[in-house]
């Protein structure tokens, strides 16, 4: 063969490769919805319309689909993307597609209500969400304005995305809701560290949630497991600069599911403000649980807070940090966590109060500060840790002392619930607590729960006490402090326990 003809090969190669919307190499699609017979799809200009009726054309086939964006940029006001579709569909972004710059409501773009759907192609969602950042005012007030997420999974089912990238979205860059069986893998997030709320990837009451191989730069948690998260897998992901892996918040609304069954292992924090850490509002709204959640293999550079549970989290002090948190933890492990913390409590366990955490195990952590003077420590309030393997820094060594007048479960209880005084009145030593008694004895007994009554450190007067059953179950009256009887007392009682079951 000719150089010339040669030449000429290879350049006409190349260019149907350029102009060519090829079907990804993975997809084994039927059909391919080609958008060029939607409309003039030419980069720069808005091919909404035309990827609306790619969409639906694809949905309503019998025969596996493939919607396939070439490569180069292009607006998109919106994209609802729903089912249930005939059949699978990949989504295929070769290019970019770019949100508004000003985008009303909550959300960019959404698939939902689908079985069997791959997103590909190596292409960007791009939120362009440098204006919007300026208008977040979620740290001034609680019920702030909602910016859009830019990517929603909605009831997404059997399903794949990878190879792609989510750039400077306005809110969170993922949120996943109602999912099941879902995989994210060789994920690129990128926002700068200082773009408010842009979590990476969100999850809230999804089954079977697994993200590997990927990495995510952004301003606020990387990954954030929301309530209802169960069997949850995240593995070889590297994040930095953001506010590390989080289960939480939880504890801030009514009607929260549990977490449980979460894994986070061989992942890479570089430059966050935290590292792997469990978090629940103070005063919650409504009790629950979060369980058997693991963090192993995690290598720290540089990491505020590597290993970090906190169940006073207050954002802006929006809240209460009186009232202890209600969501109870317990089934928790840290193993092999290793490299460099940038604040001196490198490990710290605020539990709370009314409802410890339990059964949290430390096994070969090995951390060394970075950037600070003297030696880095931990910290535990309401935990007592189960330790085995290395200890750097020495995790807890002091022994476990609940806090001045702390309402804490005593160490031989096993009560599934508590009843906190302080949700009955104000608990002040020297003050009157006849009514709080009684009142929290009327809830603990009437609960078809193990129940506990925990009296703080302190004195308190109470005129008279007649705690009596039957009850629905055992009760736990622990008394911390001192209760004073009156100096003059009528009749030939004062405090009287009846007619209990336990």
């Amino acid at each position: 063969m000719s150089r010339i003809k040669l030449s000429f090969l290879v350049a006409t190669i190349l260019t149907l490769l350029l102009l060519a919307f090829t079907v990804d190499a993975q997809s084994s699609a039927d059909v391919v919805f080609d958008l060029e017979a939607y409309g003039n799809i030419v980069p720069g200009t808005d091919i909404t319309t035309a990827l609306a009726n790619a969409w639906k054309d694809a949905c309503a086939s019998g025969r596996s689909s493939a919607i396939v964006i070439p490569g180069g940029t292009f607006e998109v006001r919106e994209g609802n993307f729903a089912g249930p579709c005939k059949n699978r569909i990949d989504f295929q972004l070769g290019g970019t597609l770019r949100a508004p710059k000003a985008l009303p409501g909550d959300n960019w773009i959404i698939f939902a209500h689908i079985d069997r759907l791959t997103v590909s192609g190596g292409g960007v969602f791009d939120g362009q969400g440098k204006e919007a950042w300026g208008k977040n005012d979620c740290h001034k007030r609680i019920n702030c304005a909602q910016l859009p997420v830019s990517l929603r999974f909605n009831f997404i089912t059997n399903s794949i995305v990878t190879r792609i990238t989510s750039l400077d979205s306005k809110n969170f860059h993922i949120n996943v809701l109602g999912c099941n069986n879902l995989t994210f893998h060789n994920i690129n997030i990128i926002a700068p560290g200082n773009s408010p709320n842009t979590d990476g990837i969100h999850i809230g009451r999804s089954n079977k949630i697994t993200i590997t191989k990927s990495k995510i730069a952004t301003g606020d948690d990387c990954i954030s497991l929301g309530d209802g998260s169960r069997q949850i897998e995240v593995a070889n992901v590297t994040c930095g600069p953001g506010h590390g892996i989080s289960v939480g918040s939880l504890g801030r609304y009514t009607n929260e599911e549990p977490v449980e069954g979460v894994l986070v292992k061989n992942c890479t924090m570089i430059n966050t403000t935290n590292g792997v850490r469990i978090k629940t509002w103070p005063g919650s709204a409504a009790g629950g649980t979060a369980t058997d959640m693991h963090f192993l293999d995690i290598i720290m550079v540089n990491v505020g807070n590597p290993i970090l549970i906190d169940q006073e989290y207050c954002p802006w002090n929006q809240c209460n940090r009186q009232v202890p948190s209600k969501i109870k933890i317990s089934k928790v492990s840290f193993e092999n966590i290793r490299g460099s913390s940038a604040t001196p409590v490198a490990i710290k366990l605020i539990c709370s109060r009314s409802f410890p955490c339990e059964e949290v195990k430390f096994r070969d952590i090995d951390l060394t500060p970075n950037g600070i003077t003297g030696p880095i420590t931990s910290q535990c309030t309401n935990v007592r840790p189960i330790v085995s393997g290395k200890q750097n820094p020495k995790i807890c060594a002091s022994p476990y002392q609940p806090p001045l007048n702390s309402f804490t479960v005593d160490a031989q209880s096993s009560a599934d619930v508590v009843f906190d005084l302080e949700a009955y009145g104000n608990i002040v030593p020297g003050t009157d607590i006849t009514t709080a008694l009684a009142n929290a004895w009327k809830d603990a007994c009437a609960s078809g729960r193990s129940s506990a009554i925990v009296i703080p450190g302190g004195t308190f007067e109470v005129r008279e006490g007649k705690f009596a059953g039957p009850c629905k179950n055992r009760i736990d009256f622990q008394l911390g402090g001192t209760l004073r009887a009156p100096k003059t007392l009528p009749g030939d009682n004062w405090i009287t326990f009846a007619q209990g079951k336990e």
